[in-house]
């Protein structure tokens, strides 16, 4: 990829239309897209603030030729802040040093102008992951993990936060609601990580907050119920405060295998409900989130996880609930291996979600796969759907 697309180069053959006013509601069909800013993956590639602003527009001005209306923007990656906060030091994505002032309201300024062009901004935040190396020192002095290291535990060589502990379910609701209260965000939005992704064999180093917490249930229903608390209560309280931000959740595709549960997808994959301890199923039936979004990145006929399995699983689950269903999209697989090859690969998911009607939509991963439009997978998707 070159640079240049990297950067935000307009997708050929996609044509800007007027630009409408900022969004007064979630659309019926959402048409997303995430930008993610930990390791700069999409954003920001510069240090320099007057180069970032440009890279961000561009990247908007992107989503507009795509005729999207919604960006997903990581603004909390490693327990850093793309805003000014009163709990975390701003973020090392941003200037190179965690805690180094950028000299503007990051955040501020990305809603302004996403809003303008009427697209709606969700505030992506990651709940527990607090570095992706794994000393302490490393971080900012002013951080609430390198002041409370009794709070961090080490794993697959990162920084964690340990979900079994209520400070750091306070800080996490602490940080999001410091957001909802300060800035006229649309939503509010968590991706796949609970806890960590299973790693080398080892379990999540917990042992000593499960003998402390854990009222003799068992460890994996503990580390269930501690997510689910953290996600119950965070739901309350942002409607509470301002009940026209919307709550969701995008999490690995896969609740749990029919060979497992009953109750699951005919796949053969990772179970989010066992290895991430993240019970989305239940989530959707007692209505703690606005909007679900499983990460649905297999091709349709896949041996172990077929994309069409599972949109027809997860439009069974919320059907007959108010959770709205949207599909997380795999772009950056579009036009790279062998069975992503074909560039008609996610209009064909598109086309296939039109037999579902709770279907509501697709977030793309991500920004810059959009882009780089390979193969011109999403001029022909534009072309085809939007």
């Amino acid at each position: 990829m070159s640079l240049a697309l990297a950067l935000g180069t307009p997708v050929p053959g996609l044509v800007l239309g007027p630009v409408p006013g900022p969004p007064s509601r979630t659309p019926p069909q959402v048409r997303g897209m995430w930008i993610a800013t930990v390791k700069h993956i999409d954003w920001p590639r510069s240090r320099n603030a007057k180069a970032q602003r440009a890279e961000f527009v561009r990247l908007l001005d992107t989503a507009k030729r795509m005729r999207l209306n919604a960006v997903y923007v990581q603004i909390r990656p490693t327990a850093d802040a793309f805003y000014r906060s009163p709990y975390e030091p701003w973020s090392q994505w941003i200037t190179g040093k965690q805690g180094r002032d950028p000299g503007y309201d990051v955040l501020g300024f990305m809603l302004r102008e996403a809003h303008a062009r009427g697209l709606e901004f969700h505030a992506w935040f990651n709940p527990y992951r607090v570095s992706r190396q794994p000393k302490l020192k490393a971080l900012a002095p002013s951080s609430p993990a390198r002041r409370n290291p009794a709070w961090v535990r080490r794993y697959a060589k990162q920084l964690w936060y340990d979900p079994g502990l209520p400070q750091v379910r306070d800080l996490v609701t602490k940080v999001v609601m410091d957001v909802v209260r300060k800035y006229d965000i649309d939503g509010v939005h968590f991706d796949d990580y609970f806890y960590p992704y299973p790693a080398g064999g080892k379990s999540f180093p917990d042992k000593a907050t499960y003998k402390t917490y854990g009222k003799g249930l068992p460890r994996a229903t503990w580390r269930r119920h501690n997510v689910d608390t953290l996600i119950q209560g965070l739901s309350r309280r942002i409607h509470e405060t301002k009940p026209q931000v919307r709550f969701g959740v995008s999490p690995f595709g896969v609740w749990r295998n029919k060979k497992t549960d009953p109750a699951g997808s005919n796949t053969d994959a990772l179970q989010s409900y066992d290895a991430l301890y993240a019970d989305t199923r239940t989530w959707v039936r007692r209505g703690w989130i606005d909007y679900i979004t499983p990460q649905l990145y297999w091709p349709i006929g896949d041996r172990r996880a077929a994309y069409r399995t599972l949109v027809a699983w997860w439009s069974r689950q919320v059907a007959g609930t108010r959770v709205q269903l949207t599909i997380g999209q795999a772009a950056y697989r579009a036009g790279t291996t062998k069975r992503w090859k074909n560039p008609d690969e996610l209009s064909r998911h598109l086309a296939l979600n039109e037999r579902y009607p709770q279907v509501q939509g697709d977030i793309f991963f991500s920004a810059t796969n959009i882009t780089a439009n390979r193969r011109g997978w999403a001029t022909r998707l534009r072309a085809a759907h939007y």
